[in-house]
Protein backbone atom coordinates (compact mmCIF):
# COMPACT_ATOMS: atom_id res chain seq x y z
CA UNK A 1 0.00 0.00 0.00
CA UNK A 2 1.37 3.37 -0.99
CA UNK A 3 1.71 6.07 1.70
CA UNK A 4 -1.04 8.19 0.17
CA UNK A 5 -3.41 5.19 0.15
CA UNK A 6 -2.56 4.43 3.78
CA UNK A 7 -3.21 8.04 4.76
CA UNK A 8 -6.53 8.06 2.94
CA UNK A 9 -7.66 4.81 4.59
CA UNK A 10 -6.55 6.16 7.95
CA UNK A 11 -8.63 9.29 7.49
CA UNK A 12 -11.61 7.19 6.43
CA UNK A 13 -11.24 4.96 9.50
CA UNK A 14 -11.07 8.00 11.79
CA UNK A 15 -14.13 9.52 10.18
CA UNK A 16 -16.07 6.25 10.39
CA UNK A 17 -15.11 5.64 14.00
CA UNK A 18 -15.14 9.15 15.47
CA UNK A 19 -17.24 11.19 13.10
CA UNK A 20 -15.97 14.30 11.32
CA UNK A 21 -15.84 16.65 14.33
CA UNK A 22 -14.03 14.25 16.67
CA UNK A 23 -11.73 13.06 13.88
CA UNK A 24 -10.60 16.66 13.38
CA UNK A 25 -10.26 17.13 17.14
CA UNK A 26 -8.13 13.97 17.33
CA UNK A 27 -5.84 15.14 14.54
CA UNK A 28 -5.44 18.50 16.27
CA UNK A 29 -4.53 16.77 19.54
CA UNK A 30 -2.01 14.40 17.99
CA UNK A 31 1.50 15.37 19.06
CA UNK A 32 3.81 14.47 16.23
CA UNK A 33 6.85 15.52 18.25
CA UNK A 34 9.84 17.58 17.38
CA UNK A 35 13.55 17.08 17.22
CA UNK A 36 15.76 14.39 15.80
CA UNK A 37 14.64 11.03 17.21
CA UNK A 38 17.66 9.16 15.85
CA UNK A 39 20.17 11.49 17.50
CA UNK A 40 18.20 11.56 20.75
CA UNK A 41 17.92 7.77 20.76
CA UNK A 42 21.71 7.47 20.60
CA UNK A 43 21.91 9.76 23.64
CA UNK A 44 19.37 7.66 25.58
CA UNK A 45 20.92 4.32 24.76
CA UNK A 46 24.52 5.42 24.81
CA UNK A 47 26.77 2.61 23.72
CA UNK A 48 24.37 -0.20 24.58
CA UNK A 49 25.50 -3.44 23.03
CA UNK A 50 23.46 -6.43 22.03
CA UNK A 51 25.12 -8.38 24.84
CA UNK A 52 24.23 -5.81 27.53
CA UNK A 53 20.67 -5.66 26.17
CA UNK A 54 20.37 -9.45 26.44
CA UNK A 55 21.78 -9.40 29.99
CA UNK A 56 19.15 -6.82 30.97
CA UNK A 57 16.39 -9.04 29.57
CA UNK A 58 17.71 -12.04 31.49
CA UNK A 59 17.85 -9.98 34.72
CA UNK A 60 14.27 -8.79 34.24
CA UNK A 61 13.05 -12.33 33.54
CA UNK A 62 14.85 -13.68 36.60
CA UNK A 63 13.30 -10.98 38.81
CA UNK A 64 9.87 -11.74 37.37
CA UNK A 65 10.31 -15.46 38.06
CA UNK A 66 11.31 -14.76 41.67
CA UNK A 67 8.24 -12.54 42.12
CA UNK A 68 5.94 -15.17 40.65
CA UNK A 69 7.38 -17.87 42.89
CA UNK A 70 6.96 -15.74 46.02
CA UNK A 71 3.30 -15.08 45.12
CA UNK A 72 2.47 -18.79 45.00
Amino acid sequence: MMPIELREKGYQALMASLGPINAIRFLQLADWGTGNYTAERHQWLGSASRESFWQDIQRIRARKNVQQQSET
